[in-house]
């Protein structure tokens, strides 16, 4: 796929996410996609397979937020080949009623039209402070 179909795909992704709806990102997710929360704190990890993405990472997230959809919302999308950078900015809230809006910096990596890479940038102290410690039983979730 070209530069601008891969800006495409990341940004149905977060149009998608904005409105709390759709189904882009799991249909084009990779069976072995990685999703690599960066940093050096609870939160940190690989996330390989799909299944650890979406039952072992966003699988916590979702059960510590108020709605079942997290909104992120994107306002910068820079591509180049398989990459696609993204600056964005989480609107939501926590079960206890606490905002999450955590600021981003994402880099996507499209392989044959597939989301097979996502590297997260974010503030690791917000993340420890309002979501709390990542449980390390999720990060043991594989793909089957």
């Amino acid at each position: 796929m070209s530069a601008a179909a891969n800006k495409k795909l990341v940004q149905q992704v977060y149009t998608d996410s904005a409105n709390r709806s759709g189904t882009t990102f799991l249909d084009n997710l990779a069976e072995d996609a990685t999703w690599i929360v960066t940093g050096q704190y609870s939160w940190s990890h690989e996330f390989r397979g799909r299944d650890a993405i979406n039952n072992g990472l966003m699988g916590h997230l979702r059960s510590r937020l108020a709605t079942a959809r997290p909104r992120t919302v994107a306002f910068n999308f820079i591509a180049e080949g398989d990459y696609v950078v993204v600056e964005a900015r989480g609107d939501n809230i926590t079960k206890d009623g606490i905002r999450y809006d955590n600021q981003y910096c994402m880099v996507w990596r499209i392989e044959d039209g597939k989301i097979k890479e996502i590297k997260e940038y974010c503030d690791s102290a917000l993340v420890e402070r309002v979501l709390g410690p990542f449980p390390a039983e999720r990060k043991l979730v594989v793909a089957v």
